[in-house]
């Protein structure tokens, strides 16, 4: 699933997410209004995804975990977001 938007971002933003996550659903919104794409991963079905975002977040076990080209978000902080966006 992808956002809508600038293209061929969507390869190098990915949202791990959970069903019912407030702020997984916050950070969706907030890139989706930004018209910036994004791929979009529910670690509770895909559990590959879950040890990825687990890797890369330090061993975070909570959502979201968003990755923006080399820079990883643990929680949705939009000034965090929007400085790791400008970094594109």
């Amino acid at each position: 699933m992808t956002g809508g938007g600038v293209a061929g971002m969507a390869g190098r933003i990915k949202i791990y997410s959970t069903p019912g996550c407030i702020l997984c659903d916050r950070a969706k919104r907030y890139l989706s209004e930004k018209g910036v794409d994004f791929e979009l991963v529910d670690v509770t079905t895909d559990s590959e995804a879950l040890l990825e975002m687990k890797k890369l977040s330090g061993g975070a076990r909570t959502a979201p975990v968003i990755s923006i080209g080399d820079k990883v978000l643990v929680g949705f902080e939009k000034l965090q977001l929007d400085e790791a966006l400008s970094c594109l």
